[in-house]
């Protein structure tokens, strides 16, 4: 006779108390700091960050740690429900990330943004894999392999961020100008690149610093690669039909069909121990270079991951810091050094390879400002880097302090940079082109 088996059994009350308490005061933080520094100009990533400093260790912990201990109990399986929602949130805010890539905009501008992003990827990544390798060891995981601690540190100075930079120049109104659409460009590149670079670390930190296993991780890069390229006829097919089929009825079939290619990417390369968020970004690429996605579509799951899942990764990713290590000197020095490090990289990449492109010197430095922004990109680093135990807790709190800095510097250099660079007439008609646009669409919408 064959055994009965037993159902697996439901959360319990108190957990599913704590666990909805949880999202619910994340998210209420993360909305109101999130307003709060849109409104002193800065990135509302910045406020859903804090949220989660303030409720973490940094604050709440300090300040009541009867309540912090109840609300955030040491129990790892509560922890990680929390963690379960993040991560299905930045596996669709990257999936849309790489949606919203203009490949033709590559195309177009390709050989300068290369240039320009090779210099500005090579020189923070060649300096970060530097201090990594002079670090004092008390700030090295012991469970970690210093060379890869090292890489995984230069990545994270390489990375630009296309969230952050696209929505500071929209609110800057540069996107019309060719410096701006150059600088969307060169990050655009720096990030497939900084991607790429993420998987490959993230296997050695997994399999050992082993030439067969590097090899093998590139092989694993090389091979989802040409799967995505192969692949790409059945996206488009099946984007077809399902874009028909929404328009026989008010359905959600192509938001659906998306979120299931992007979680079954993601799945397939976290299998191969690259990282689910470059199976993502990959799953967001060819989806867009398919060509045949109405964007109308996926604004439902664009306001659903914006709105909800990514401030509460980012709030996530903030309960994780603890700003106190800072007091301490070695910490403090270290975070120091790694952010004018990031800062001096970036800049000095960015403006050799504009320079090299015979760029201007202002243009140059607009261009080192818009790439030096790191934002979301390196808050998912960190965040990776510390699952994979390759980050303690400090250098984890130091790189997400380099994230907020660098995301902060970026619209007031622009700003001076850019006031010093002449408007052709080219970008003035595009400028025209781009008010009349919206001037239809605000008579359309009334």
């Amino acid at each position: 006779m064959t055994p009965v088996t037993s159902p697996v059994g439901l959360i319990g009350p108190d957990e599913l108390l704590i666990f909805l308490l949880q999202v619910g005061l994340l998210l209420l933080c993360a909305l109101l700091l999130g307003r709060l520094t849109q409104r002193l100009g800065m990135s509302a990533i910045v406020g859903e960050l804090c949220a989660g400093v303030l409720i973490g260790p940094s604050v709440l912990a300090r300040v009541a740690p009867g309540l912090s201990d109840w609300l955030l109990p040491r129990d790892t399986a509560q922890f990680h429900m929390l963690d379960a929602v993040g991560q299905v949130g930045v596996l669709l805010l990257v999936g849309i990330t790489g949606i919203h890539i203009d490949l033709r905009l590559v195309r177009r501008r390709g050989v300068t943004a290369a240039r320009i992003s090779l210099a500005g990827v090579a020189i923070p990544l060649g300096l970060g894999l530097a201090v990594g390798l002079l670090l004092p060891d008390s700030l090295v995981p012991g469970s970690a392999d210093r060379s890869t601690f090292a890489l995984f540190l230069g990545v994270a100075m390489g990375v630009s961020a296309i969230p952050v930079i696209a929505k500071t120049l929209m609110e800057m109104r540069l996107l019309h100008r060719n410096i701006g659409q150059l600088i969307l460009c060169a990050v655009t590149v720096d990030d497939i690149v900084g991607w790429l670079l993420l998987s490959v670390v993230s296997a050695m930190a997994t399999t050992g610093v082993r030439a067969g296993n590097i090899a093998l991780s590139v092989g694993y890069v090389a091979a989802v690669v040409a799967v995505a390229v192969l692949a790409r006829p059945l996206i488009r097919t099946a984007l077809r039909a399902a874009d028909r089929s929404d328009s026989r009825r008010d359905g959600g079939v192509t938001v659906t069909l998306v979120v299931i290619l992007v979680l079954l990417a993601a799945a397939a390369t976290q299998a191969m121990k690259l990282e689910a968020v470059f199976g993502a970004f990959v799953c967001g690429i060819v989806i867009s270079s398919c060509g045949t996605l109405n964007p109308a579509r996926l604004a439902p799951l664009r306001t659903t991951v914006l709105s909800f899942l990514a401030p509460l990764f980012f709030a996530t990713a903030g309960l994780r810091m603890d700003l106190t290590a800072l007091a301490q000197p070695t910490v403090l020095l270290a975070g120091l050094g790694v952010l004018v490090t990031a800062i001096l990289g970036k800049f000095a990449g960015a403006y050799l390879g504009a320079r090299l492109s015979r760029l201007g010197h202002w243009e140059a430095l607009a261009l080192g400002a818009g790439m030096n922004a790191r934002g979301v990109i390196e808050v998912i680093i960190a965040m990776v880097g510390l699952r994979l135990g390759v980050l303690s807790a400090e250098m984890y709190t130091v790189i997400v302090l380099v994230a907020i800095v660098t995301s902060l510097m970026a619209p007031p250099i622009l700003r001076l940079t850019m006031a010093r660079v002449e408007q052709t007439a080219e970008e003035r008609l595009r400028e025209k082109s781009h008010e009349a646009e919206k001037v239809r669409d605000a008579g359309g919408t009334a």
